[in-house]
């Protein structure tokens, strides 16, 4: 399965507009019967300031040379959220071009910093591969280790291992935001080769992952509360953090921890001091299917 970018532009382009009224956006009702969800192209081009022709050619997928002025009043048009903006910026101005696939390499230090961390931390990359994970991580979602590299990746620990169904309570949130993240990928690496195959490979084992990705929502890896419920120690509320890392801007650093002095503050605390050989007891999170 091909990322084209003309495509998904112009998809994008029209999913967002179909998403907003009239009403949403000040303009008056009248006119012929409308037929079809959202603003017309008409009305689209009016509120940004711009022709009906010129963002007519955008939203067919034309988007060379576009300006970024017109790009940004577009995105206001839309209400587009930072992250969707972003994605459109890419979809119309893709800088990346045909690169190739470079393999990921965590430098020492960064996994000597993994280890230091006192809390489940793992760090992750492009297409949601994870590539390195201290062993509170292990002991929280289970050991990455076990698993073929093509493997340790989010979107398919998700969509294709039941074990992480029971461990996530609001799984579909969890699903919507991976491929929110994949979505934002594809609009960087359109000719991702691993990216296409990842899609397609989802794509026709999932049904959720069909539905979630012809929506064309959004999101960058950021902050959150998730609620996992862990077969050792029960459930627990955890804050994530999402660090980018400047230098490497193909990897990004998160973390999990919990409010101190809550339950789920002693059951991390448990996890923790039990360790990552739980399978003694029979109960870890398993990695395999």
């Amino acid at each position: 399965m091909t990322v084209d970018p003309r495509t998904e532009l112009s998809e994008f382009l029209r999913s967002r507009r179909a998403r907003l009224s009239p009403d949403d956006v000040g303009l008056p009702r009248y006119g012929r019967t409308r037929r079809v969800p959202g603003l017309r192209r008409e009305e689209l081009a009016q509120l940004a300031g711009v022709s009906v022709a010129y963002y007519t050619r955008l939203e067919q997928g034309n988007g060379r040379n576009v300006s970024a002025e017109v790009l940004d009043s577009i995105a206001r048009a839309l209400r587009l959220n930072d992250a969707e903006h972003a994605h459109l910026r890419n979809l119309a101005n893709c800088k990346h071009g045909k690169k190739k696939t470079v393999r990921t390499q965590v430098r020492p230090a960064l996994r000597h910093l993994l280890d230091g961390v006192g809390v489940p931390a793992y760090i992750g990359g492009r297409r949601s591969d994870i590539h390195a994970w201290n062993p509170m991580a292990a002991a929280l979602f289970g050991d990455w280790g076990e698993l073929a590299p093509r493997d340790r990746n989010w979107a398919r620990l998700i969509f294709l291992r039941p074990s992480y169904q029971d461990l996530f309570v609001d799984w579909r949130s969890k699903a919507a935001d991976v491929v929110g993240f994949l979505r934002m990928d594809a609009g960087c690496y359109p000719d991702d080769p691993e990216l296409a195959a990842l899609v397609g490979e989802l794509s026709v084992k999932s049904e959720l992952f069909r539905q979630l990705w012809a929506k064309h929502d959004v999101k960058e890896k950021s902050f959150g509360t998730k609620v996992l419920r862990h077969p050792l120690v029960g459930e627990m509320t955890l804050s994530y953090e999402t660090l980018k890392m400047p230098s490497e801007p193909d990897l990004f650093f998160t973390t999990y921890h919990a409010e101190p002095g809550t339950a789920s503050a002693e059951a991390l605390q448990l996890l923790a001091n039990w360790g990552t050989d739980a399978t003694r007891a029979g109960t870890s999170v398993k990695t395999q299917a």
